[in-house]
């Protein structure tokens, strides 16, 4: 669980996203920090029962720092005011699939799956897809995704208009050979977060992508 004032914390740092502030507030920073961290160990001791993938996952490998790179953003702002967390099925692979949680007021929501992959690796992934659709299909059918997730993020960004190069636009799976990500996600009440058994809780959704996540691991371990 995450306390009321570690996410008042970041409500307040919405409404004052400048260093000043942030220098300021130095000691409620550190004590979200630290609950951040308390919060991603009770996940972790959640999950790794159940994803022996994840095993060797420390805290420092699911965080994500509050700084935010404005090099190339209009937005200045230099603080993000959201509470994410990574857990990878791989550490050492940059687009390995995993499992997302994020906090924002009004957006708290969690998911998985692989987010924008480079272009070696949508072609393996879309090849796995191409020919092994039959598998894919019992995962996104299966109850227990299906209660959860329902599907793969469709979205109009998400996916092109046309088939991709090189693959049959009349194949039974092009709506998912279309798709640019290969995510699924599931929104929560941000109340949730406060609650004693969040962890617990959270962890027993998550586990509804492993399938999917193994699915894409396979993917993209294999030799083209």
């Amino acid at each position: 669980m995450i306390s009321t004032e570690a996410l008042r914390f970041l409500e307040d740092l919405s409404a004052n996203n400048n260093t000043e502030w942030m220098h300021n507030h130095k000691k409620r920073y550190e004590a979200y920090k630290k609950e951040y961290h308390n919060f991603i160990s009770l996940l972790l001791s959640e999950m790794k029962p159940l994803d022996e993938k994840i095993e060797g996952l420390e805290i420092k490998n699911c965080t994500f720092r509050i700084n935010r790179d404005i090099r190339f953003s209009k937005d200045k702002s230099p603080y993000k005011t959201n509470m994410g967390v990574w857990l990878s099925q791989n550490k050492n692979r940059k687009n390995a699939p995993g499992y997302y949680i994020h906090f924002e007021k009004g957006n708290c929501f969690i998911a998985g799956g692989v987010w924008c992959p480079e272009p070696n690796e949508l072609k393996l992934i879309r090849k796995e897809i191409e020919f092994f659709y039959d598998d894919l299909e019992s995962i996104l059918t299966a109850k227990n995704f299906k209660t959860i997730f329902n599907d793969l993020d469709k979205s109009d960004e998400n996916m092109l208009k046309k088939a991709p190069k090189d693959f049959d636009p009349s194949h039974p799976a092009i709506e998912f050979l279309k798709l640019k990500s290969f995510t699924a996600s599931y929104k929560i009440d941000e109340h949730e977060f406060t609650k004693a058994d969040f962890s617990k809780k959270v962890a027993q959704k998550l586990i509804a992508l492993k399938p999917l996540n193994d699915f894409l691991s396979r993917a993209l371990e294999t030799e083209e």
